[in-house]
């Protein structure tokens, strides 16, 4: 079932050549940094592309210099190949499913064809191995030898993974919070010794360009802020996406911290999305953390909720929509839950985490006598 689905993927790609634009981006940090050429000077591509990450990944992106362009393409598909059937591996585990070789296998065969994945391959993305870094930290054991490390890391490669240092913090476990601040200050500091100079402007500057990344606006952005400047069709919303902003980003901690009490799998998720959704862009690239979600629904028995989740994220609503030029600013009301249906079912998710919560807490109160009898349960059900 894996081989028909690459293979089918692996056909699409030869009919349809991808540029693979983000690869051509990280190839030309890395050779920025092995040439010692300005970090945050360049564009690449047709789509005038600069350099958005800190200066560590570029460091990291140096060996993407050493092949040809065809073989780095080549080996970022088969890669992210792998590393989607390391995510499911790690999600069954996070949900506490047995990872059967052939389940895995199975659920990475279907799982090519979510829409984040799938743009993760065709852009030549890295989120796939952010996701993966950040779920195998969190999902160790408590008190396991350096858990926290592979947090810092992912949030020096890409910010947003700092979320989780705070979700560590709220939730007493100081100590892996420590960890994953020091290892993201030691790969931030070795990204000051390598390149002060693209360090100070990062830092400085660059950081705060958050229109670096790109319109905000566009169809692919599914955050909140891109929700709010399509709703209200307005390219730059303000005040009006940034205080709905904080008290969501404030209000999504404060949920997950209440739901780690009953479930850790929902605090992580509660946390993921709550980063992807204050976040000024979150492409729709950005939500590998889909597969996750599904495997912990699947794994409690939320089939209904389940199937919604995955037809989501297979449906691509938003690449059907008109987006030419600035038609995504000029959508009617009734066509807005087509173009931002990821941020919709992200705002939608506390819900099914109140739920969950009241029936762990009916599960811990004492059944009355005589509860379990045909009589108890004739009565308690009238």
């Amino acid at each position: 079932m894996l081989a028909v689905s690459l293979a089918a993927f692996a056909a699409l790609c030869l009919l349809q050549p991808t540029p693979m634009a983000d690869i051509l981006v990280y190839r030309a940090e890395g050779a920025a940094v092995a040439n010692g050429s300005d970090l945050y000077g360049f564009t690449v591509t047709q789509w005038a592309l600069p350099a958005t990450y800190p200066p560590f990944a570029a460091i990291l992106f140096v060996p993407a210099t050493w092949v040809p362009v065809s073989v780095l393409k080549a080996a970022f598909v088969i890669g992210n190949a792998a590393l989607l059937a390391l995510l499911v591996h790690l999600s069954f585990r996070f949900a506490k499913v047995p990872a059967k070789p052939w389940l895995v296998l199975a659920a990475t065969a279907v799982g090519l064809w979510l829409e984040p994945v799938f743009q993760t391959l065709l852009f030549g993305q890295i989120n796939l191995a952010l996701a993966c870094l950040v779920l195998w930290d969190l999902s160790r054991p408590a008190g396991a030898v350096g858990k926290g490390f592979a947090l810092g890391i992912a949030a020096a490669v890409k910010l947003t993974p700092g979320i989780f240092v705070v979700y560590l913090l709220i939730t007493g476990r100081v100590r892996e919070a420590g960890t994953a601040v020091a290892s993201f200050v030691g790969a931030t500091l070795l990204g000051v010794l390598v390149l002060p100079g693209a360090s100070v402007e990062f830092w400085s500057r660059r950081i705060f360009e958050t229109t670096r990344v790109g319109k905000a606006w566009i169809i692919d952005n599914q955050s909140l802020q891109g929700l709010v400047a399509r709703l209200l069709s307005d390219p730059e919303p303000g005040p009006l996406w940034l205080a709905p902003a904080a008290l969501l980003g404030a209000g999504g901690l404060w949920l997950a911290r209440r739901a780690q009490r009953t479930s850790e799998p929902w605090g992580v998720l509660v946390t993921a999305l709550t980063a992807l959704l204050v976040s000024p862009i979150s492409w729709s690239h950005h939500w590998v953390w889909c597969v996750p979600l599904l495997a912990v629904l699947i794994a409690e028995e939320r089939l209904k909720m389940a199937v919604l989740v995955l037809v989501v994220f297979m449906a691509r609503s938003f690449w059907i929509m008109p987006h030419q030029g600035d038609l995504d600013l000029h959508y009617p009301w009734w066509l807005q839950p087509l173009a931002s249906p990821y941020a919709l079912l992200a705002l939608a998710l506390p819900l099914v985490v109140a739920g969950r919560r009241r029936e762990s807490v009916a599960s811990m109160v004492p059944k009355p006598r005589g509860a379990d009898s045909e009589v108890g349960a004739g009565v308690l059900r009238g």
